[in-house]
């Protein structure tokens, strides 16, 4: 199973190659709404001092990256 990463978060079209590949898409929507979700959750919690909550954390942002990719799909 594929992970549906929303594609490019921030695409440019004049940096394609000569085929028209994107030689430079940045980070994948999936990634920027876990950073906004993690962001939102250090801002409430403080900072993690034990790796193993900074672990968790970042799943639950992935959680809802991937929740919030679904949720376009249905609107």
């Amino acid at each position: 199973m594929t992970t549906n990463n929303g594609g490019p978060a921030f695409p440019c079209d004049h940096l394609v190659d000569d085929d028209g590949v994107s030689l430079s898409s940045g980070m994948t929507l999936r990634d920027y709404f876990a950073a906004k979700a993690m962001q939102g959750d250090i801002s409430r919690v403080g900072y993690y001092q034990r790796e193993e909550h900074m672990l968790t954390a970042a799943k639950n942002a992935y959680a809802m990256a991937d929740a919030m990719l679904r949720a376009r799909e249905i609107t």
